[in-house]
């Protein structure tokens, strides 16, 4: 697989806007209704735990605060397929990631449009706006 070649195909397959980074990361700027937009990160990297290369996508949510609640957040993941949430570097993200031995590309792309609507949705439901 190449990972750009397919990110790019599939920016393109969704009217989105595809960035790279480089040969590893790169963003795709994903329509999430007439109006709205969610930015998701996807990057390969190994995982050392499993001695495996996996492709991780990644959205921002809005900045943690402490009024957020994180029990709400941690039920909410179950409702989720692929994704879920997480904190890293002071952001609420959505999260999800896949072995690339294991991923096709219709899971992927199925991957990234939940990234994109998790992210979306929980921005809103947790700021009032459209932030990322």
């Amino acid at each position: 697989m190449n990972f750009t070649e397919f990110m790019e195909s599939f920016a393109d397959e969704v009217g989105g806007q595809f960035s790279e980074y480089d040969k590893t990361k790169s963003v795709i700027i994903v329509p999430v209704d007439e109006f709205r937009f969610q930015t998701v990160v996807g990057e390969m990297r190994h995982i050392n735990h499993y001695d495996k290369t996996a492709i991780e996508y990644s959205s921002k949510v809005c900045p943690f605060q402490a009024d957020i609640d994180l029990k709400l957040l941690l039920e909410e993941n179950t409702k989720f397929c692929h994704a879920k949430f997480s904190i890293v570097d002071g952001f609420v993200k959505v999260e999800a990631s896949a072995f690339i031995d294991n991923a096709t590309d219709d899971l992927l792309k199925e991957i990234i449009i939940e990234v994109a609507q998790m992210a979306d949705e929980w921005e809103y439901k947790l700021t009032g706006m459209d932030v990322h």
